[in-house]
């Protein structure tokens, strides 16, 4: 605990954030099956202002919270990156790109003859899984004191979805996806740990 800050003020700010990261837990959770941007902006700001909090506060809560309060901003950091990243996708292109059935998105293919009807492809398949997948290496990582596990993820995920980023519109989604997903799992990470170092 901070010397100066009293035990109670630091068991209040303790119970007021794991409150918040409940909330915006919740509001995320009720965004998954459809993005709606009011209740992700909610967390967003929710998530934004503990941030600043932390920064600004010297607070370090208490071992009895810290446990909770990891789990809680792990599973808020790899749930709420889904509807958030498909929020700001949605905001990116205006809703123009259609979602397949596998977990990627449908692009117009070239046509090999002149006067052939254009084929729709679906490309980035599985993207939701590994969104998954990229937002827990993230936030543990963080949260384990290895930050640079980021920057493994994004070289992973880059070298395996090299092949598939020939149209403009898999890169923009590929690169809006990819930063929207791990801004989310390290800013709640981010918060975590601020709160128990």
């Amino acid at each position: 605990m901070a010397p100066h800050i009293p035990a109670i003020i630091t068991t209040v700010i303790a119970i007021a954030l794991l409150v918040a990261l409940c909330a915006a837990l919740a509001l995320v959770t009720i965004a998954r099956r459809r993005p709606h941007g009011i209740l992700l902006s909610i967390a967003a700001a929710i998530i934004a202002a503990t941030l600043i909090a932390l920064t600004v506060l010297p607070v370090r809560v208490p071992e009895l919270y810290a446990a909770g309060l990891a789990l809680l901003g792990a599973a808020l950091a790899v749930v709420g990156g889904d509807p958030f990243a498909r929020w700001v996708l949605t905001l990116a292109d205006g809703g123009r790109t259609r979602e397949g059935t596998r977990g990627g998105i449908l692009v117009e293919m070239m046509t090999e003859r002149v006067g052939d009807a254009p084929r729709e492809e679906e490309i980035l398949r599985g993207g939701t899984t590994i969104g998954y997948l990229e937002r827990t290496a993230a936030a543990l990582g963080i949260l384990a004191g290895f930050p640079g596990a980021v920057a493994v993820v994004i070289a992973l995920k880059g070298i395996g979805r090299f092949t598939e980023l020939a149209t403009p519109a898999a890169r923009e989604r590929f690169i809006v996806g990819t930063m929207a997903s791990l801004l989310w799992a390290c800013a709640v990470a981010g918060v975590v740990w601020l709160a128990i170092r």
